[in-house]
């Protein structure tokens, strides 16, 4: 496949110098999701915020590209919590982009998870859920019910996990030990540990951990903390944007610019301004400082630590230290492809597929790893845009998008580092067209009308992840989501940098709403007292 020309779907203002219009209240580094909801709550605030995104596109991984005739989203697979204006997530959405962004639901069975030639579904609503889990693997009813009271009681544990994060740290310690004396003892265990204490059946153990593609993490290895939270985020269905995931950022910015602020493309942040040991604004590529009392950082926090502080920051070197007690999260390959009919008639379902060999998730994701090349693909995730957006059609007549999710190690890729985008040669190439090949019998498997309809393809790998997002090892989830990384009491908000935040998803967990919540808690965090009604409409509604 010859080298993909650049997209031309764009959201956000081209930086130049001369655009700039300070001062301004607040820099966010990263134009996130966490960092879009931070800018947006700060705006109506009265803050007046600039964002700086690298990329030629606001929204990372919440946006959208085109090429050859098509659109794809590149990580707004689904969302859940969507259909209630009484959730955290849509209520915090509603209010960032004032009520504009609108959701389609994907099917009642939004996830069907394959194990070998068998498959169960995951069904939205919890007696429906229950009752088709209880309906494959019979017997289980009891295991099922406490599985689902299991993720109520982390629910309720939440809160007070949330509040550690943005309170001052002589009132969060105290917090912090009430909460672990009265949070039920699997609260943080590792996944799988936490459901063999429930049932011995493998095969649904893996139908509940069947959407550990969603954190990165087989449950061997993830928090039960974090299968708990995706599980019961889409325990009522999936949705999808009206639009395109590039519709989030759309809706987003003209909050901050009602605000008087701004979200820049093209607007890469070279170092994080210290002055008297306080963080006081940042300095571009282009050398331009630009100068504010607040400064957010949406970049990761191996970014930010490891990259934007200057050596003489204070505190540096501890953060640095700090950053050996988490690791970066799954690598993956994306396939994205287009197909010249509609979703309809193509026979595209509303459904995402996930594929495995069997139950045994950790033993093919090693087996995989240890020779990828003579082994059967640990997991293969399947989406189609086209048919979750009912505008799609309209947009781009007789098309459909379909997008295919595959683990895709940073180690297979690191001999192409240094070269140029689109420019790796042959040999890059040629690997990269090896793994789409493979990832495309994966779909004919499970849809043979689509051989001889697809028109266009290509496949993205760690090192564009890098590349437009700025994760160095093509991380797409941060940082790994174990029991570990949640006892880390540093990643919150307000760091020890006076003027220095982070906020997005290394500040509560990854996904959409995840990192949005970050975002919530940094704006609570910067703003003290005066968010305090924002903190009420949001967490009490």
């Amino acid at each position: 496949m010859s080298s993909p020309k650049p997209s031309t779907l764009r959201v956000g203002r081209r930086y130049r110098a001369n655009r700039l219009d300070g001062p301004y209240d607040a820099i966010v580094i990263g134009s996130g999701i966490g960092g879009l909801t931070t800018a947006a709550c700060l705006s109506k605030l009265g803050k007046k915020v600039v964002v700086f995104e690298q990329h030629y596109t606001a929204g990372g991984f919440t946006h959208s590209y085109d090429r050859n005739g098509y659109e794809w989203d590149v990580g707004v697979h689904y969302i859940g919590d969507m259909g209630s204006d009484r959730t955290l997530g849509r209520r915090l959405l509603d209010h960032i982009t004032d009520g504009q962004l609108k959701w389609a639901p994907l099917n009642d069975h939004y996830d069907r998870i394959f194990l070998g030639d068998r498959h169960v579904d995951l069904v939205a609503g919890p007696e429906a859920f229950k009752a088709e889990l209880a309906r494959a693997f019979p017997g289980e009813e009891r295991a099922i019910d406490t599985y689902l009271d299991y993720l109520r009681q982390v629910a309720k544990a939440m809160p007070g996990l949330v509040l550690g994060k943005v309170l001052p740290d002589l009132v969060a310690g105290p917090l912090r030990k009430r909460v672990n004396r009265r949070a039920p003892a699997f609260l943080n265990k590792p996944t799988r540990e936490v459901l063999e204490s429930l049932t011995g059946h493998q095969e649904l153990i893996a139908v509940l951990t069947g959407q550990w593609g969603d954190n990165g993490l087989p449950p061997a290895e993830s928090s039960f903390i974090i299968h708990a939270l995706i599980a019961r985020h889409y325990l009522y269905g999936g949705y999808y944007p009206i639009g395109g995931a590039s519709e989030i950022a759309k809706t987003i910015i003209p909050v901050i610019q009602r605000g008087g602020g701004e979200v820049f493309t093209y607007a890469d942040v070279a170092e994080i301004l210290i002055e008297r040991g306080k963080a006081v604004g940042v300095r571009m590529a282009d050398g331009t400082e630009v100068r504010a009392p607040r400064v957010i950082s949406n970049a990761g926090v191996f970014n930010t630590f490891d990259t934007l502080l200057p050596a003489s920051a204070p505190h540096r070197d501890d953060y640095r230290q700090k950053l050996r007690t988490v690791e970066r999260s799954m690598a993956s390959n994306c396939l994205y492809i287009g197909l010249q009919d509609t979703a309809e008639n193509l026979g595209l379902p509303k459904t995402n597929y996930w594929i495995y060999p069997g139950p045994d998730y950790e033993r093919h994701l090693r087996d995989f790893m240890a020779a990828p090349e003579q082994t059967d693909l640990p997991l293969v995730y399947i989406s189609f845009p086209s048919a979750k957006d009912p505008s799609f059609t309209a947009r781009y007549p007789g098309r459909a998008t379909i997008e295919i999710v595959a683990p895709g190690p940073y180690a297979w890729y690191a001999d192409w580092a240094d070269k140029p985008w689109g420019k790796r040669g042959e040999d890059y190439e040629a690997k990269k067209e090896e793994y789409a090949q493979r990832l495309l019998a994966k779909l004919y498997e499970k849809f043979p009308q689509l051989k001889g309809k697809v028109d266009y393809y290509e496949l993205s790998t760690p090192l564009s992840t890098d590349y437009f997002c700025r994760y160095r090892k093509g991380e797409i989830y941060g940082l790994d989501h174990t029991p570990e990384r949640f006892e880390q009491d540093w990643l919150k908000p307000k760091t020890r940098i006076p003027g220095l935040y982070l906020t997005g998803q290394d500040v509560m967990t990854c996904g959409v709403v995840g990192a949005m919540i970050g975002g919530l808690l940094t704006t609570l965090a910067v703003s003290g007292l005066r968010g305090l009604p924002l903190a009420k409409r949001m967490f009490v509604g």
